[in-house]
């Protein structure tokens, strides 16, 4: 395989577009075109790590959070970025960063934190908004289902747990193609009606392209009437944290407890609640943001990571902080990356860092 494989791989599941405006997940060093056969999976990319790929004769590293997080205007060594970043290039060594994309999916690093403690229903906490598109085409009746089908297959039409969601209406469409015109219905020069099919899906929009060509390719006319519409409604299945259910009722002692042992913690940080607790919401990483939008859910306990002394004062009794830690709420991040390119990247050898990259200890 070639790097640009495995980007592939990993896009199609988490896709670029849907990392947050600060980020900077991507192909970080190396050539996107030059073969590997092991890859490396990493919360963190430090020196330690480059190390460990170099003894491991992995070409490629795929981490969580990018090494490269703001611009480099030297590599000079002066700090662990720079060495790090120098040490990959002088050994051939391509890195990958899957960061907030990951977070912002529905199968992502959320999920993954939400099966560990057993939650259940789980829903996006945040859903983010302006995501979809709008397509509306009119296609002659008897060619909807081929140029419908196209569009499907290029990604249209998926919403929740359904896909090839569509709808169409018949109606009359008129022309009439000038003498430089080909129709495939009727003649130039001659006005023409003809039984349609107005079709409408929806699509996220950054396959747009991707959709549109489809379009083109299947539809029999000369010039395609089409409309994309941008839309205001959530992405339900895109956006920031999640919240879920327990399958019953427990003391916020017992399930702290849980949580400690879940993610195999030597502390945490709550605010105390008198009632016990069943509606959790939660965010991997530094979550601190969703706080008020944990309250108005009507969850019992917060989890995340990195709260500020003054916004533990925003829990007013209605429900319970809890910070785990940032590394630690995102730590099996590297079984969710390495589960899913077992399933997807047969033939690469996929190897989970033993490196402890977390920069924080506890006494």
């Amino acid at each position: 395989m070639i790097v640009k494989d495995i980007i592939s791989i990993l896009e199609n599941w988490a896709p670029p577009a849907y990392q947050e405006s600060y980020d900077n997940s991507g192909l970080l060093t190396g050539d996107a075109q030059m073969s590997i056969e092991r890859a490396l999976i990493t919360l963190d990319c430090t020196e330690e790590v480059i190390d460990e790929a170099i003894r491991e004769n992995c070409q490629l590293i795929i981490a969580h959070h990018p090494i490269i997080f703001s611009g480099l205007k030297k590599l000079t060594g002066r700090n662990y970025v720079e060495r790090t970043i120098i040490k990959a290039i002088k050994n051939d060594i391509a890195i990958y960063a899957i960061h907030t994309n990951l977070d912002n999916i529905q199968t992502g690093v959320n999920q993954m934190m939400a099966q560990r403690l057993g939650l259940k229903n789980c829903k996006i906490l945040r859903p983010k908004k302006n995501l979809l598109r709008k397509l509306v085409c009119y296609v002659p009746k008897g060619n909807l289902e081929s140029v419908s089908s196209a569009i499907f297959e290029a990604g249209a039409g998926h919403i929740g747990n359904y896909s090839h969601c569509g709808f169409s209406s018949e109606g009359i469409g008129s022309f009439m193609g000038n003498n430089q015109s080909n129709p495939a219905i009727g003649s130039p020069d001659k006005l023409e009606k003809v039984e349609e099919s107005r079709f409408e899906t929806v699509f996220p929009s950054y396959l747009e392209s991707r959709v549109i060509q489809a379009l083109m390719k299947a539809h029999p006319y000369e010039e395609v009437a089409y409309d994309v519409y941008a839309m205001e409604n959530s992405h339900w299945q895109v956006g920031s944290g999640l919240i879920g259910e327990i399958d019953e009722e427990l003391s916020l002692i017992d399930f702290l407890t849980r949580t400690k042992d879940k993610f195999q913690l030597k502390t945490l940080k709550y605010t105390d609640l008198s009632r016990n607790v069943r509606r959790i919401a939660l965010c991997g990483g530094s979550g601190s943001f969703l706080r008020l939008d944990a309250a108005a859910s009507g969850a019992d306990v917060y989890l995340s990571s990195d709260f500020k002394y003054h916004e533990w004062f925003d829990a007013e009794g209605k429900l319970s902080y809890v910070d785990i830690g940032h590394y630690e709420s995102e730590q099996f991040t590297k079984e969710l990356i390495f589960n899913y390119l077992e399933k997807n990247a047969l033939s690469l050898q996929s190897k989970i860092s033993k490196v402890n990259t977390n920069p924080v200890n506890y006494l």
